[in-house]
């Protein structure tokens, strides 16, 4: 198996920094491909603006999405975007490991996404029709590769629980599992949360060391969680919301996973 690393701590000596090294050994010893994007270690650019597309035409107003679709398609993006794209080419699964800062990624992180996913390459295709709105949500260019986030916060288990205060784990992830990761067609396995960091000690960190050693063993056989398909019967064409006879009079992010 082809595993890509996708790393955004800033502190190699940090427990994510631990459990980084401890993956890719483990990876490797099971005879797995590997390779890593540090993105600190990287000095990554967070930020999408016009220096990613050289060949634009500067009299020209910046615009993203339409400046990012003409440089895909003719090969003149940012060497370092394309160098991304690479990689998540060849991975057959690709683990996404960050702190939760503010409820969601790290800046840097969030910067790999909105210079990494191209239209063209992560959105913007497939057809458009009364039947077929593109190719995305379990559907596009990432369809048959998996992914997984492994997320470490200092809050307790207790207060991102279905009544604690922070709200549902599922619920914060959401937008990542199924906005970032099943969007471009990614199955999504369930995420490996580490909760109050600053509490792991040797002992607690050797249970997470064969916990994650277990999630690693499993990255192809692990069920996945069941988003419904965009284009496979479940929402209505071209409005994207579900069909009245599926959860009638319900909301809320749960309605997306099938029963």
């Amino acid at each position: 198996m082809k595993v890509l690393v996708i790393y955004a701590h800033p502190e190699a000596s940090s427990l994510n920094g631990a459990l980084r090294d401890h993956a890719l050994q483990h990876l490797r010893k099971a005879g797995h491909e590997v390779q890593l994007s540090d993105l600190y270690a990287m000095n990554w650019k967070a930020t999408l603006d016009a220096a990613d597309f050289p060949e634009r035409d500067p009299s020209q107003p910046f615009h993203a999405s339409l400046d990012s679709k003409l440089a895909y398609a003719n090969g003149s993006q940012s060497a370092d975007i394309a160098a991304e794209q690479a990689k998540l080419e060849w991975a057959d699964t690709v683990i996404f490991q960050f702190p939760l800062w503010w409820f969601s990624v790290p800046a840097i992180l969030k910067g790999w996404f909105d210079r990494v996913y191209a239209y063209g390459f992560a959105y913007g295709v497939g057809e458009h029709s009364d039947h077929h709105w593109g190719d995305r949500y379990g559907e596009g260019k990432f369809a048959g590769k998996r992914a997984m986030l492994l997320v470490t916060t200092g809050g307790w288990a207790s207060h991102y629980s279905a009544r604690g205060i922070n709200g549902p784990i599922d619920d914060i992830l959401f937008p990542i599992q199924h906005g970032l990761l099943f969007y471009p067609g990614f199955s999504v396995l369930e995420p490996m949360v580490v909760y109050r960091t600053s509490k792991v000690d040797e002992a607690r960190y050797g249970e997470l060391c064969n916990e994650l050693e277990v999630r690693l063993d499993t990255l192809q056989s692990a069920p996945v969680i069941p988003y419904r398909r965009q284009n496979h019967g479940d929402y209505a064409i071209p409005a994207l919301e579900l069909k009245d006879h599926i959860k009638g009079g319900e909301g809320g992010f749960a309605i997306h996973l099938a029963d």
